[in-house]
C-alpha cells in the first residue's frame, strides 16, 4: 500500500510567481478552489470552505508547518467526510519549487513537487478512498495552478 502521493510538474512561470500563488491564501484560494478565513502563517491553522464544484459541502482545515520563501510550504491536511472534518490523522502536504530554464528562449519556468504522505496513520476503509481521490485531485489542482501562473501576468 503506499504512503503517499507524489506529483512533479513544470510550470511555465518563475518561482516567484509560483510561490505567490501557492502562498497568498487568496490566491492558493483561487486555482484550489477554496475559500480561506485568513493568511498562512506558520503554526496556525488554516480554515475554510471548499467552492470546487461538487465539494462545497465540504471545510477546509489545515495547520500551517512550513513556509520557506520560495523552497518550501507545507502543512498537515485534515480530511473530510459527509459529516464535516473527521478525528482521522492528518496527512503532511508539501510543495517544493525549484527554478528550471524552460526551452527555446521561453524563460525561467519552475519544477513543483507536490508530494502529500502520512496515510499509513488513516484507518481502512478511509486510507484508501483518501489516497484514492487525493491522488486525482492532485493531478486536477496542478493543472489548476498551470493554468492560473501561466494566465497570471505577475
Amino acid at each position: 500500500m503506499a504512503d503517499r502521493i507524489v506529483k512533479q510538474v513544470e510550470l511555465k512561470a518563475p518561482v516567484s510567481r509560483v510561490w505567490r500563488a501557492l502562498t497568498d491564501h487568496q490566491e492558493f484560494g483561487e486555482w484550489f478552489r477554496v475559500r480561506l478565513d485568513q493568511p498562512f502563517v506558520p503554526g496556525t491553522v488554516s480554515t475554510g470552505q471548499m467552492t470546487f464544484p461538487g465539494y462545497e459541502h465540504m471545510p477546509w482545515r489545515a495547520t500551517v508547518e512550513r513556509l520557506e520563501p520560495e523552497g518550501l510550504f507545507s502543512f498537515r491536511w485534515y480530511h473530510a467526510d459527509g459529516s464535516g472534518i473527521t478525528d482521522e490523522p492528518a496527512t503532511l502536504v508539501e510543495f517544493r519549487l525549484e527554478p528550471v530554464t524552460l526551452g527555446a528562449g521561453a524563460g525561467e519556468g519552475t519544477r513543483l513537487t507536490i508530494t502529500e504522505s502520512g496515510f499509513e496513520a488513516i484507518p481502512d476503509p478511509r486510507r484508501l478512498e483518501i489516497l484514492r481521490g487525493n491522488t486525482k485531485g492532485w493531478n486536477i489542482q496542478a493543472e489548476h495552478l498551470a493554468a492560473y501562473v501561466a494566465a497570471a501576468d505577475g
